[in-house]
């Protein structure tokens, strides 16, 4: 079964003719080129474009291989072009282009161009690609599959694909490999041999090793507040290494840049600014992270929240971890402790509070989970995921009550 990709797909629509270059960017082997040479294409036809009036260049194909010369390419594109109206023009891997920045700045001259580009490795993946346009650029990120998106295509019940999601992840490829076996040398070899690869080419890595060590740690402290000095800190203890804060600072950049890795700022919710270090720190995709610790720590605390997080980046919100303090009389004294709030998702003018709780044993597991919802005074929504099927319901405190497979499945469950 295909997968629609329908979120991508209609923020590729919205931007059509806004004069800028539709950069796609994304992981590697996320489904960039299948949206946009295949997904988006059909669009465009059922639209009533026609045929000749699209043009595509996969720049990564063998046949293509003459045409990575910016004067080869340009001959061939004036070649092509539509006599009249508007052409699409759908460049795929066009960092293999030479001079890709200067082709592209060229052709938006041209107003009768609607540009769309593609890209991995090194030349274009990280994440400030759209510097290299200097404005002229429009981003559409593209993740790897949502748990929606996975279900259109897993053939099993839901609990039976939650928990192959939360193992493998979302990479397209899996989902046609028949065995975990299969799945699980394929994410540890595209880890190794693609991702990695990459950042230590790009960047000249000089101690491959010392990066590997500060992804596995990172794998291993997924959701948890850290910071360089605390991780330089683990290296010191459990490794014996004498790598400097600086570096993994460094190393830490690097892997955000390469979209493996994403930051999450913590925000003080009611002294309303932000906080400098720890952070918390997500994969793009859970299946990588687990296949980088041998799926020896495949823990559904963690991974749903990690699926939370991309979920919401997913559905345009601004995602930070919020504190809240709180201040008590006990015995005649002043008391102050800081609660934290798993996510606060921001967009626009709309805000909401988030908690992750995989599992509520009993009453006193959900106080602690409500405490920092119910220390916040303002009236923006507050809601709490658990890791099992329940009625979606408001509590007595005004609190949102939902299942992870509500949140996953329903495009509009944060609209209530």
């Amino acid at each position: 079964m295909e997968i629609s990709r329908s979120i991508y797909l209609e923020r590729l629509i919205a931007r059509k003719h806004n004069g800028l270059v539709k950069v796609i960017t994304g992981i590697r082997r996320c489904g960039k080129s299948y949206l946009l040479l295949n997904l988006f294409k059909r669009h465009l036809l059922e639209s009533g474009v026609a045929p000749e009036n699209i043009l595509i260049y996969e720049f990564d194909r063998w046949q293509s291989r003459h045409l990575r010369a910016p004067e080869a390419f340009f001959s061939d594109l004036e070649q092509k072009l539509a006599k009249t109206g508007r052409t699409y023009v759908l460049l795929d891997e066009v960092q293999m282009l030479a001079d890709f920045s200067e082709v592209l700045d060229s052709l938006l001259r041209e107003s009768n161009l609607d540009l769309y580009v593609t890209g991995s490795n090194s030349k274009f993946l990280s994440s400030d690609v759209l510097t290299e346009f200097r404005g002229r650029g429009d981003e559409v990120h593209v993740f790897p599959l949502s748990f929606s998106e996975f279900m259109q295509a897993y053939d099993g019940d839901v609990y039976s694909g939650w928990t192959q999601y939360c193992t493998f992840g979302g990479m397209p490829m899996t989902l046609g490999m028949a065995t975990e076996e299969q799945k699980a040398a394929y994410l540890k070899r595209l880890f190794d041999e693609t991702y990695l690869k990459d950042i230590v080419e790009r960047n000249a890595v000089g101690k491959p090793q010392e990066l590997e060590e500060l992804i596995d740690v990172m794998a291993s402290c997924t959701g948890t507040l850290t910071n360089p000095t605390k991780i330089a800190d683990t290296f010191r203890s459990r490794l014996k290494s004498g790598i400097t804060v600086n570096t993994v600072r460094t190393y830490i950049g690097y892997l955000q840049d390469a979209f493996l890795l994403t930051a999450a700022h913590r925000y003080d919710v009611k002294g309303r600014k932000y906080i400098g270090t720890p952070h918390k720190y997500y994969f793009e995709d859970v299946g990588l992270r687990n296949a980088r610790l041998q799926f020896r720590q495949v823990e559904e605390t963690h991974l749903m929240e990690n699926i939370i997080f991309n979920e919401l980046r997913l559905r345009g919100y601004d995602v930070d971890v919020g504190c809240v303090n709180q201040r008590s009389v006990q015995d005649g004294r002043s008391l102050g402790r800081q609660l934290e709030v798993d996510f606060v998702a921001n967009q626009g003018s709309r805000r909401i509070y988030i908690q992750s709780a995989n599992l509520l044993a009993d009453e006193e597991e959900l106080r602690q989970e409500k405490a920092s919802l119910m220390a916040i005074r303002d009236a923006f929504k507050k809601i709490i995921i658990v890791g099992h099927p329940i009625k979606a319901a408001y509590d007595e405190d005004g609190i949102y009550h939902m299942s992870i497979f509500d949140f996953l499945l329903k495009p509009d469950s944060l609209l209530w």
